[in-house]
């Protein structure tokens, strides 16, 4: 008993003794807190956690008229939300809507980047802030969200139900179109993903116009891919509620998924591998209430870190800047890593879209 005793006193010693670390409490599931908000012009759309160790977002299109026509910027932080760099984006037509998503990177570490204004596909070499023009998407098109897979980079578009093959030297290809992908009053593809296991893209859709559901409802799609690249049959893994306006998606290791959702619901909803709903946080939608100084605003997107997931805040429709945030919420497992084969680089040579 007094060894037990003694042992105690000197645990509780070491405890507070200076210079001694102690392992910081584990967070609970769905613990939110503020990454960084992110500076002017704002609406960040995505987060990208880079192989380097930090994490990048673009400033997507701003609905405040004081902010329209500013262009674009890239912004690097931590791993631990300081923030450290900014880049502006070249050659954006001002008078057009304009943003600009960080959506994955290459092999060699450049950033990749979705340009809406002149639809272009872009690169930044982050350690000499150079941007380059990769490629061009038909004009009218709208790039949203990109994966690597396949020979090549897919590009969802939000303005028409296609998805866009980007080849490394710069030629685009129309690769698959689906009604399904037409979307309602503008609410078109959203996130995408290659699940390099299952040889399948995971496509989230805000709404759909198919008829199969209310015009409200949006999905997470599957879409397998053979061995030559081409595309099978589009399937439904989950429907969404009316109004949920599925966005940015991010996918564990155990397969769960986790859909930001960017409608008037405002909340992150987790699915099993089957597509089953597990879990919707904040419980009570609408109110954005997630515990944290900043409500869930528009929420379009779900990068994992760490044993959290960074949802980028958009705040599209109030334009409230002290909501346009990067929020860190605790989930409790780790996400399976964006898929980034050996070839995921560009050609220096631009070329048209084909």
């Amino acid at each position: 008993m007094r060894r037990l005793v003694a042992g105690l006193v000197l645990a509780l010693a070491v405890a507070g003794a200076p210079g001694v670390a102690v392992a910081a409490p584990e967070r609970e599931k769905w613990d939110t807190r503020v990454f960084s908000l992110v500076p002017p012009p704002g609406y960040p759309a995505y987060v990208h956690a880079h192989s380097n160790g930090r994490v990048y977002a673009g400033t997507y299109l701003a609905r405040d008229p004081r902010r329209a026509s500013t262009p674009s910027k890239v912004v690097e932080w931590s791993a631990g939300g300081t923030l450290l760099r900014s880049w502006t984006v070249p050659g954006q037509d001002l008078d057009a809507d304009h943003g600009v998503q960080v959506a994955h990177e290459t092999a060699d570490g450049e950033l990749v980047l979705l340009e809406i204004s002149r639809s272009r596909v872009m690169t930044l070499d982050t350690r000499t802030g150079r941007f380059r023009t990769v490629a061009r998407l038909p004009e009218g098109a709208v790039p949203n969200f990109a994966t690597w897979g396949p020979r090549g980079l897919y590009v969802t578009d939000y303005g028409d139900g296609v998805i866009w093959r980007v080849r490394r030297d710069g030629r685009v290809q129309e690769w698959f179109r689906a009604p399904e992908l037409d979307g309602v009053a503008g609410f078109g593809t959203t996130g995408i993903r290659w699940m390099k296991g299952r040889r399948e893209l995971l496509v989230a859709q805000q709404t759909l116009g198919t008829g199969a559901t209310l015009p409200t409802n949006g999905a997470l799609l599957r879409l397998p891919v053979d061995r030559r690249g081409r595309p099978g049959e589009l399937s439904t893994l989950w429907t969404s509620a009316p109004g949920d306006l599925p966005d940015g998606f991010g996918v564990a290791r155990s397969g769960h998924v986790y859909v930001a959702l960017a409608g008037l619901a405002a909340q992150l909803v987790e699915l099993d591998a089957r597509g089953r709903e597990v879990a919707r946080f904040p419980e009570v939608p609408l109110s954005g209430d997630n515990g944290s100084e900043v409500p869930f605003d528009t929420p379009s997107s779900a990068t994992f870190l760490g044993t959290s997931v960074l949802v980028a805040n958009q705040s599209a429709v109030a334009g409230e800047p002290s909501h346009q945030a990067i929020l860190d919420v605790e989930v409790g497992e780790r996400g399976r890593p964006d898929f980034l084969p050996r070839r995921a680089r560009f050609r220096q040579r631009l070329r048209s879209p084909a």
